[in-house]
C-alpha cells in the first residue's frame, strides 16, 4: 500500500477522506514481534491530559445538585414570604416535599447526567420540566393526605416563579464555572493517529504514533503502559489507521477499560445510520469500559468504606507482622513490586516481605513453589495465611486498585514456560478495571503458581466473567467468600 488516502476513498467507491485527516506514506511499519527487555520508559509530561476532567465534571454535578436543590426551596421559601408576609413559614413542611419530590424528579429526568449538566440549554429545560410536574405531583399528595395544608394558588404561583428564575440563574452559574475551569471543552479526547496527520483540535491531544514510537505491540507490557499512560484521564479514544492495522489497534486498547472508536472514513458514502461521528468523520465504538461512571463512583464508595472498617481492625495484626518480620531476619518489612494494572498502567505493589532480601524477584520470573528456599521462617505463615496482601489496602486507599477485581500479576510471570500474554491475548483485556485485594478467580480456587497455561486460562475466564456483569452486591458476595479461601492449599 502506497498511500494510505488514495486506498481509503477506493475502498469508499469514490467517497473522499475529510480536509482534517491526512494519510501519510510512512517511512516504515511497526515491527511485528519486539522482544520485551524490562525497560519501561516513561512517557514525558507533555504528552497527557493536565487534569481528570471526569473528577470536575462530578464535582459540577454536585454544584448543580446543590444550587437545584437551593432554587427551589429559596423560591418557594420567598414566594411563601411574598404572599404571606409575617405569616410565612407555615408551609415550610409543603416546601421541603416540594423539594424532595423536585430532586427525585430531576434526576430521573438525568438533569445532572453529562448532557444535562454540559450543555446549558438542556440542564434548564430538564430542571423546568421536572419543576412543571413536581408543583401539580405534590399538591396531588398533600390534598389526599392533609388538604388544610395545601398553599393558596397565589403562593404556589409565586413559589413557582421564584425557583424558575433561581433555577435559571444556577445552571448559568454551573455553565460559567465549566468553562472557567475546563475552557477546552468538558471531555478529555485521545486522538492516536497511525500513518495519518491531524491538527489538534479543541480538547485534544493528538499522538503521532509513529514519531513517538508507540505500537500495538502484544508481547511488550512497557509498550502497554506507554499507551495506558497516554489514556489516562481520557474520556473518550479515536484511533486513525490504515484499515489493516484497525483490528491490532483494538485489541490494543480493549484493556484501557475507555470508550474507543476508530475512523472509518470510508462508509461516509454509505450514510450508516447506527455509527458515531467526530469532527465530520464517522467512526464506530470498537471497546467500552466495563462501568459507567455511576457504578465506578459506586465501587470507589465501596472500596473507601471497606478499608475505613478494615485499617483499625487489622493494624494491630499489621504491627505484630512488621516486629516478626524484623526479629526474623532483621530485612526491610515491605516489599514494592511492579505489577500491571488499570488501562495496563504499572504500579508498585506493597506486601509484607516474605522471602529473603537478597534473593526477592522484583519482576515475578519466579512463582514461588511449595517448598521454596527463598520464603523465610515467618515469611511462610504470612503466605499461607495471606496476612502478606494486607499492605495492599494502601494501594486500595491510593487509588492504584480495589477491593475486588482481577489480581495484578508481575510483568514477567508465566504459565507454563509462557508470558501470560503469550498463552491468550485476551489477557490484557482483564485490565479494563482496577486490579483487586480479592476476585471471583480466588474465591474459585484459581490461585497459588501457574505451572501450566490452563492454570491462567481458569483465571482469566474468572476474570472476564467478572468484568461482564458487575454489581455491587456481587462485589460484596466475593468479599465474603474471600473469607473460606484466605487459606488454601495453593498459598504457599
Amino acid at each position: 500500500m502506497q498511500h494510505f488516502k488514495k486506498d481509503a476513498a477506493q475502498i469508499s467507491g469514490g467517497g473522499s477522506t475529510p480536509d482534517h485527516l491526512h494519510f501519510l506514506k510512512p517511512d516504515q511499519f511497526f515491527p511485528s514481534e519486539k522482544p520485551f527487555d524490562g525497560q519501561i520508559v516513561p512517557l514525558e509530561k507533555a504528552q497527557s491530559f493536565p487534569f481528570d476532567k471526569q473528577t470536575t465534571r462530578i464535582h459540577l454535578a454536585l454544584m448543580a445538585v446543590l444550587l437545584d436543590t437551593v432554587a427551589v426551596y429559596g423560591g418557594f421559601s420567598l414566594g411563601d414570604l411574598a404572599h404571606w408576609g409575617a405569616r410565612a413559614g407555615a408551609n415550610t413542611k409543603m416546601i421541603m416535599l416540594l423539594t424532595a419530590l423536585f430532586l427525585m424528579i430531576n434526576f430521573s429526568a438525568k438533569a445532572f447526567n453529562f448532557h444535562g449538566l454540559c450543555y446549558r440549554v438542556s440542564g434548564v429545560r430538564r430542571s423546568l420540566g421536572s419543576l412543571c410536574v413536581t408543583v401539580p405531583l405534590a399538591v396531588t399528595i398533600v390534598s389526599y393526605i392533609r388538604p388544610q395544608h395545601v398553599p393558596g394558588p397565589m403562593a404556589l404561583v409565586a413559589g413557582t416563579a421564584c425557583s424558575a428564575v433561581l433555577l435559571w440563574l444556577g445552571r448559568h452559574a454551573v455553565d460559567w464555572t465549566m468553562r472557567y475551569v475546563m475552557p477546552d471543552g468538558p471531555t478529555n479526547k485521545l486522538v492516536l493517529c497511525d500513518g495519518v496527520h491531524r491538527v489538534a483540535k479543541r480538547g485534544e491531544l493528538v499522538i503521532n504514533t509513529q514519531e513517538h514510537a508507540i505500537y500495538p505491540i502484544f508481547n511488550d507490557p512497557a509498550m502497554l503502559d506507554r499507551i495506558g499512560q497516554l489514556a489516562r484521564f481520557a474520556d473518550r479514544i479515536i484511533v486513525a489507521c490504515p484499515p489493516e492495522r484497525r483490528q491490532l489497534w483494538g485489541l490494543a486498547l480493549k484493556g484501557v477499560g475507555i470508550d474507543t472508536e476508530v475512523l472509518l472514513p470510508e462508509l461516509d458514502a454509505l450514510g450508516p445510520l447506527d455509527l458515531q461521528k467526530f469532527d465530520g468523520a464517522t467512526t464506530a465504538t470498537i471497546t467500552r469500559g466495563p462501568m459507567r461512571l455511576r457504578d465506578r463512583v459506586m465501587k470507589r464508595a465501596f472500596d473507601l468504606a471497606v478499608v475505613a472498617v478494615a485499617i483499625p481492625l487489622v493494624l494491630p495484626l499489621a504491627l505484630l507482622t512488621a516486629l516478626a518480620i524484623k526479629l526474623d531476619d532483621g530485612g526491610a518489612i515491605l516489599f514494592a513490586q511492579r505489577r500491571v494494572g488499570h488501562g495496563n498502567r504499572l504500579f508498585r505493589l506493597y506486601k509484607f516481605r516474605s522471602m529473603r532480601s537478597e534473593l526477592l524477584d522484583h519482576d515475578g520470573k519466579r512463582s514461588a513453589s511449595r517448598i521454596d528456599a527463598r520464603v523465610t521462617r515467618v515469611g511462610r505463615l504470612l503466605r499461607a495465611t495471606s496476612i502478606d496482601e494486607l499492605p495492599q489496602l494502601i494501594n486500595v486507599l491510593l487509588g492504584d486498585m480495589s477491593i475486588v477485581g482481577p489480581r495484578p500479576h508481575a510483568i514477567a510471570s508465566t504459565a507454563g514456560e509462557a508470558l501470560f500474554w503469550d498463552v491468550d491475548q485476551r489477557y490484557w483485556f482483564r485490565h479494563a478495571a482496577k486490579p483487586g485485594l480479592t476476585g471471583l478467580a480466588q474465591v474459585r480456587g484459581f490461585r497459588g503458581a501457574t505451572a501450566s497455561p490452563n492454570d491462567l486460562i481458569n483465571r482469566l475466564q474468572a476474570d472476564l466473567e467478572y468484568l461482564s456483569g458487575w454489581s455491587l452486591q456481587r462485589d460484596l458476595r466475593i468479599v465474603l467468600a474471600t473469607f473460606r479461601v484466605l487459606t488454601h492449599r495453593n498459598a504457599f
